[in-house]
């Protein structure tokens, strides 16, 4: 844990936060960002970045949800509920976000030696039992598979998951990312995916192995900890420990250089979920 600690330790955090822009903040966006960040980040033309952000009604899909045998019906069941949905370009399987999830990227360079998978998972993994350290509970990392997106790295509080962790690496550097669940019923989260699931497969036998997800595994912050937990709650304890462990915090948004990889990278993602999401009803 010693070299996880010390990948949070920075001469300068910069910090976006991009946790109160609303409802027309897409996600897109975000994945946009974190890819600029990384390669901003990767070449040391940018500090290391600590980025928080929050998304609306919005659903995000793995590649292998795209090849449910009834994607559309499952998808048609997100719209009816008021859900807009999105491909990323990495592992993982569809994830709830909305204005009670708080998402955490830390953006850090690999430099010469690189940055072992397990040590970015493990920072974060250190940061989020840090932050939340006076409470007293012990918050475990270990799959829980009848949740949503489940992984070797689910952060658990009685058996109960309230976040999961991904990492995306690209041009030398690396996005360790994690989305809390701060508010609001973690169940009713997982029932959302549980019927998407339902919808999307007709009992079919698939190939690739979705999880049989049981809502009860799948809690907030909120409903863990006993107190009506805020994002904002949530902001104040991430900027604590960034001041803790940093000489200087500065808040910034993207810039210079950034921009215009900005544009590349957003317009990439626009293109490849277009693709997915195409492919996926040449199939159904």
């Amino acid at each position: 844990m010693d070299e996880a600690l010390n990948l949070l330790r920075q001469d300068k955090w910069r910090l976006i936060d991009q946790s109160a822009l609303g409802s027309h903040f897409h996600a897109l966006q975000s994945f946009g960002t974190d890819d600029t960040l990384c390669e901003s980040v990767g070449s040391g033309h940018a500090p290391a970045t600590a980025r928080a952000w929050v998304h609306h009604d919005t659903i995000v899909l793995g590649i292998q949800d795209t090849r449910l045998p009834f994607l559309q019906d499952g998808l048609d069941y997100l719209e009816a509920c008021g859900y807009q949905y999105i491909v990323r370009n990495s592992g993982g399987l569809a994830v709830v976000l909305d204005e009670g999830v708080l998402n955490l990227s830390l953006v850090l360079p690999e430099k010469e030696k690189g940055i072992d998978i397990n040590r970015g998972y493990d920072a974060m993994w250190f940061m989020i039992k840090e932050m939340f350290a006076d409470f007293g509970k012990e918050i475990e990392a270990k799959e829980i598979p009848a949740s949503y997106c489940p992984g070797s790295y689910d952060l658990s509080i009685d058996g109960k998951k309230f976040a999961g962790i991904s990492q995306r690496r690209l041009k030398k550097g690396v996005a360790v990312q994690v989305y809390l669940c701060v508010t609001g019923s973690g169940s009713e989260r997982a029932e959302l995916i549980r019927e998407f699931y339902a919808r999307a497969m007709k009992g079919v036998e698939t190939k690739f192995s979705y999880p049989d997800i049981q809502p009860e595994v799948m809690a907030s912050l909120s409903e863990l900890f006993g107190v009506e937990m805020t994002i904002q709650d949530v902001m104040l304890r991430f900027l604590e420990f960034l001041n803790a462990n940093s000489r200087e915090l500065a808040s910034s948004y993207l810039e210079g250089e950034e921009i215009g990889l900005f544009d590349h990278y957003y317009n990439r993602f626009i293109e490849r979920n277009e693709r997915f999401l195409e492919q996926a009803a040449s199939r159904q």
